[in-house]
């Protein structure tokens, strides 16, 4: 990135004094901060400027947030763009899930703790650059392969001879047999014209040797290669372009097909309306699917919808006999790839279209990809695939409010693998990574759906049980530590066992979350303390003692 670039943030809140706020905490020279009072005016910013990210507030006059974020993923150029909700209301699940719904990939909760704002901004802000670096390379890779096609194309055929006489199974020995033959006999006719008949029939089969040959080569076009996402084209003859046509049309049917006849490796496949092509879909798997506009059970853009709806998310061509700009642009907002139309189908136009559309799909699908992992990465522990501890501590807060509002009880647990250094000092690091690894997968197998489990540090676990009490979350975790107990670890030709302690906290016999954190830990100590590998529930008199 240039230094005069900045990398661009929405912020949208109806209140002056949280903009004025939240621009104060983000303010630094690589970033221009752009406000939004309104729903209405964030859907408008997005369309005019390019977002790294969006903090958006929830409760506002008119359209609140979560229908601002919606309406925000109902656009191909927007529906991408980072959301984080800043909200100031319940942290109940319910609230939180219909955050995400909408399309938010984090929340912030009022009043803003500055380094988890900056933390996450910064998250979201590493990502875009790296979006925007990889966009600004395949850029650069896709120029650089052009400039190459066409000032050094007799290069580049010959190279391109070489792989594919490869490919074909021609050797060196190949061609110089029929070779050394048209030679040896070229000097026979001019020394022996008696003999010039038969040598020149020898001369022939030699010659039409080296043709066979040579036709194998010339079967694969320059334009049948497969595109990857390093933006160089290589040809991979072996794996095959699935493609399906959507069309009514016997004619067009024929001559997309006759077209293809051309492109070696395709695979066309056809259904004749939406019906029959979402059934063939659920079936099975496609590449790519080529579409005709018009339908006898509706349009090109019912079937965007449809596909849309079903969650199929493979490219889509419009080749079609109708259609103009306008057309060709509403077509491309509801997800086409790519328009041709069937009166300028050629071999070379359809296979440029194919290989765009592919290698376009595979960009989309790795960068919604990086960008679900980098959403994930803020609320998962990497190494066991349990909460993270920030995420865990939010959870913990909000749901021992909730144990008070409702007057329910609800249980703390924090276990601690006994003697852990001593697997990473016998066995090595990577043993102990399997160990945590493994025992964050059996405790997310044993808590029930409401519960929480995390990586609360280090080789220590925590899980929040809602609507528990003592008796039900000692059996529970008593089972669990059998089962630690009891499993076999194996690391190489190593194997060995690995033993849990246990506290058990209530939220009845806490005044705060930081007293229900310190009952468990002193529960926890207790267990460690008598013996290790036991299971301790916290009771007032532990306090006194």
């Amino acid at each position: 990135m240039n230094k005069t670039e900045k990398e661009n943030i929405l912020i949208v809140d109806d209140r002056p004094e949280n903009l004025l706020a939240l621009e104060r905490l983000l303010k630094r020279p690589d970033l221009n901060i752009i406000r939004a009072t309104s729903g209405n005016d964030a859907l408008a910013m997005v369309l005019e400027h390019d977002f790294a990210l969006i903090l958006l507030d929830v409760q506002m006059p008119d359209m609140d947030g979560f229908e601002t974020a919606e309406l925000m993923r109902e656009n191909d150029e927007t529906k991408r763009i980072p959301i984080i909700f800043v909200t100031a209301i319940s942290k109940e699940q319910k609230y939180v899930f219909k955050g995400y719904d909408a399309g938010a990939v984090d929340y912030l909760f009022k009043p803003l703790d500055p380094d988890i704002l900056k933390s996450k901004v910064n998250v979201f802000l590493e990502l875009h650059k790296q979006k925007t670096s990889l966009e600004k390379m395949n850029e650069e890779l896709r120029k650089a392969n052009k400039k190459m096609w066409e000032q050094q194309k007799a290069v580049i055929e010959e190279e391109r001879l070489k792989v594919l006489l490869q490919m074909a199974g021609a050797t060196a020995y190949e061609f110089n047999q029929p070779l050394t033959s048209l030679l040896e006999n070229i000097k026979l006719i001019k020394t022996d014209n008696k003999e010039g008949s038969e040598h020149i029939i020898q001369i022939q089969k030699a010659g039409e040797m080296i043709s066979g040959i040579v036709e194998k080569i010339r079967t694969i076009h320059h334009y049948e290669i497969e595109p990857r996402s390093s933006e160089f084209s290589i040809t991979d003859p072996g794996q095959k372009t699935r493609i399906l046509l959507v069309d009514d049309s016997d004619d067009a049917f024929e001559i997309i097909k006759e077209t293809l006849r051309d492109i070696n490796f395709t695979d066309l496949s056809r259904a004749v309306n939406i019906k029959e092509a979402l059934a063939v879909l659920k079936q099975d798997k496609f590449d790519l699917i080529l579409l005709d506009h018009f339908l006898d059970d509706g349009t090109g853009f019912d079937f965007l919808a449809s596909i849309a709806k079903e969650g199929i998310e493979i490219p889509v061509v419009v080749v079609t006999a109708f259609g103009d700009e306008m057309l060709v642009s509403q077509m491309i907002q509801s997800g086409a790839y790519d328009y041709l139309p069937k009166n300028k189908l050629s071999t070379e136009s359809l296979s440029r279209a194919i290989n765009n559309a592919i290698d376009k799909a595979r960009l989309k699908a790795e960068a919604k990809k990086a960008q679900a992992r980098m959403a994930e990465m803020s609320t998962i522990d990497e190494l066991t695939k349990l909460a993270n501890r920030r995420y865990f501590m939010e959870a913990l807060e909000g749901e021992l409010e909730r144990a008070r509002r409702y007057k329910n009880e609800m249980m703390l647990v924090i276990m601690d693998l006994d003697h852990f250094k001593k697997v990473n000092d016998t066995y090595g690091h990577l043993a102990g990574d399997m160990v945590l690894s493994e025992i964050g997968k059996e405790l997310k197998e044993h808590v029930r759906y409401n519960d929480l489990a995390s990586r609360y540090g280090g080789e220590e676990l925590a899980v929040i049980l809602p609507n528990t009490n003592q008796d039900s979350a000692c059996i529970a975790y008593e089972r669990f530590r059998k089962m630690v107990e009891e499993r076999l670890f194996i690391h190489g030709s190593s194997q060995f066992n690995i033993r849990v302690s246990i506290g058990i906290a209530s939220s009845n016999d806490s005044n705060s979350l930081n007293d229900l954190i310190a009952h468990a830990d002193l529960a926890l100590y207790k267990a460690k303390e008598t013996g290790r590998n036991k299971v301790i529930t916290y009771t007032p008199e532990e306090k006194k003692t």
